[in-house]
């Protein structure tokens, strides 16, 4: 009898951490579509949407590898046929925090681009950023632990 009891109250305590488990750790999080874009400052833009999330806020970041092609163009909009330029590589990163509406999140994250350091034109010039592209760009959900891949990208803005 004494057995029984002890079986039941274990039971029951059993049942009761069950229910009372906290939500988050039903969330089945998962990328069910990221894509990379160059908006007009020469920025990487990933759109995404991700679902089987929970209520709670979720963090993301974003980090992606980046060249960057920096041109000298004159007062008329047009490169000289000797146009300086010189190319630039580093990283980028970004990251932000958004709420689930249903459990989704469809956001976009915003990275870049990447800055020239120093590159000077000569007078009657502006440095302008000629081309762009994005590689090895990838998309955390830092607060699950989920990852996912974008496709490269690119964007030339001057043919130089």
């Amino acid at each position: 009898m004494k057995y029984l009891k002890s079986l039941l109250v274990a039971s029951i305590a059993f049942v009761v951490a069950v229910v009372m488990a906290n939500p988050a750790a039903a969330v089945a999080a998962k990328f069910h579509s990221a894509t990379g874009s160059v908006n007009n400052s020469g920025a990487l833009v990933v759109s995404f949407d991700e679902r089987g999330l929970g209520n709670d806020n979720i963090d993301y970041t974003l980090t992606a590898d980046a060249t960057a092609l920096y041109a000298c163009i004159n007062g008329g909009g047009k490169h000289p046929q000797a146009a300086n330029k010189e190319s630039f590589e580093g990283s980028v990163s970004g990251g932000g925090s958004f709420e689930p509406k249903n459990g989704r999140v469809v956001a976009d994250l915003t990275a870049g681009p990447l800055l020239a350091p120093q590159f000077q034109c000569p007078n009657g010039q502006k440095r302008v950023l000629a081309a762009v592209t994005y590689t090895n760009i990838v998309l955390t959900d830092t607060t699950n632990g989920t990852s996912t891949g974008v496709a490269d990208t690119a964007r030339v803005f001057f043919d130089v």
